[in-house]
């Protein structure tokens, strides 16, 4: 699983190095938490924060991930079942919406199944989960900020 999410930020990064000229990708700007490319005729900022992108990352590392857009901030995970509950799954899709670490910069959606003799439905989602995702997720952001030197 790690290896798959490594995967897709490496080869990203790799895309964009190989984007010609003479493009590169700078340091992390530990203030803001965003990425920036830079070239000879101007400099160009990623609009997710990184914070919240690799928090968004570890948090849901334990869902097999569908879709990761690191540029445009969008993490799909394709329908996870706890051994537990063989019965029931659910998806995540957490929407990065701003470049500074903020808590409205973050957008989760929950979606759930239930496995009837019918085949899968959906089925109702605690309001709560989709908030204790979001809470989960800002607070390893503000972890990942913390361990980087990057405020108080």
């Amino acid at each position: 699983m790690l290896v798959r999410i490594w995967a897709v930020l490496l080869t990203s990064l790799f895309l964009v190095a190989c984007g010609g000229g003479d493009d590169v990708v700078d340091q992390m700007d530990n203030s803001a938490g965003s990425t920036a490319i830079s070239s000879s005729s101007d400099r160009v900022t990623l609009g997710v924060n990184s914070y919240l992108w690799h928090a968004t990352l570890d948090t849901l590392s334990f869902m097999p991930l569908q879709s990761a857009d690191p540029f445009g901030g969008v993490v799909i995970t394709d329908w996870y079942s706890n051994p537990s509950t063989p019965t029931d799954r659910m998806r995540v899709t957490v929407y990065i919406l701003d470049r500074r670490l903020r808590a409205d910069g973050l957008k989760v959606a929950v979606f759930r199944q239930t496995k009837s003799d019918a085949g899968w439905a959906d089925a109702a989602v605690n309001p709560e989960t989709a908030n204790k995702l979001e809470d989960a997720i800002l607070t390893r952001a503000r972890e990942l900020r913390l361990a980087s030197g990057g405020g108080s």
